[in-house]
């Protein structure tokens, strides 16, 4: 693989986009299981559909690329304090490079969900916008942006389930809700950790115009309610008791990331423990299907 190759992938930030992308397979197979062993869909649900599960994973890597590709095109500048190993703050990419691709990567991406029915371009199509809107103008909107940010990773979920039509997306709403409160609480957590870059930026953050303290209990608040709700897929039977044993882990790791910022005020320890959280969250999503 070659220097550039790598650095592209570095800019989509590829790790992030494979896990995204993976979690939209998860939604599939989650809604498949539903369908098709509760008789819950009108229509005939048949045989797994792995053609459509491969270009649900495509479009949201593409997708999730482009939106990170786009973000750091926006943030060059408070990219250079937080995070000057970025491959444009670092000069590995131009700016405009980054900038075309990321369109690019949006094209292909809605193009390809399109390709598997209306709903599923409709929602790639509509999130692409979202992420654009996003990188533009509601990262600087206190909560809003969050609150964007969580509504987005969650509906990689709605977005598998999708390839079901409206009733995909009906069966996975539970799980949708579940992971945007997670997300939008780490999203929160993320801000409070970069308060010192934004400051100098001027960005207009949750933490700048509330302070730390409340924006981490705004956090905290949110964290808990993630935890508090999460039980209920065993309980709608929408998944089964394996997934009430793991993700009793998951919720372990919410309460020591909530310790970690309410307690310890370390926000970047509890950032890495809600990633790592919301990873044994996903396995749980995993082993209950």
């Amino acid at each position: 693989m070659s220097a550039g190759v790598r650095t592209y992938l570095e800019l989509m930030r590829y790790g992030n986009c494979l896990m995204a992308g993976f979690a939209a397979i998860i939604g599939t197979l989650i809604a498949f299981n539903i369908l098709t062993s509760y008789s819950l869909s009108s229509n005939n649900v048949g045989s797994f559909p792995f053609l459509d599960a491969g270009l649900v994973f495509l479009a949201v890597f593409m997708v999730s690329g482009a939106g990170n590709a786009i973000n750091d095109y926006y943030d060059i500048r408070i990219d250079s304090i937080n995070r000057p190993e970025r491959p444009i703050p670092s000069g590995r990419v131009k700016a405009k490079e980054a900038f075309y691709f990321s369109y690019l990567l949006f094209s292909l991406g809605t193009l390809l969900a399109f390709s598997i029915n209306s709903v599923c371009g409709s929602i790639a199509l509509f999130n692409s916008l979202l992420l654009i809107l996003y990188a533009k103008t509601l990262k600087g909107t206190p909560l809003l942006g969050n609150l964007s940010i969580g509504y987005l990773t969650g509906s990689v979920f709605l977005f598998g389930a999708s390839v079901f039509g409206l009733e995909g997306i009906e069966v996975l709403s539970v799980l949708f809700l579940l992971a945007a409160l997670a997300i939008t609480a780490r999203e929160i957590v993320k801000d409070i950790e970069d308060m010192e870059g934004d400051r100098m930026e001027g960005a207009d953050t949750l933490p700048l115009r509330i302070g730390a303290k409340n924006a981490g209990n705004l956090a905290v608040l949110i964290g808990f309610l993630a935890v508090l709700l999460s039980p209920l897929p065993f309980f709608l039977s929408i998944l089964g008791l394996r997934y009430l044993y793991l993700v009793f882990l998951a919720d372990l790791g919410f309460i020591a990331a909530i310790h970690q910022l309410f307690v310890r005020n370390n926000p970047t320890k509890s950032s890495k423990m809600f990633k790592i959280a919301m990873f044994f969250a996903l396995i749980a999503f995993i082993a209950g299907v």
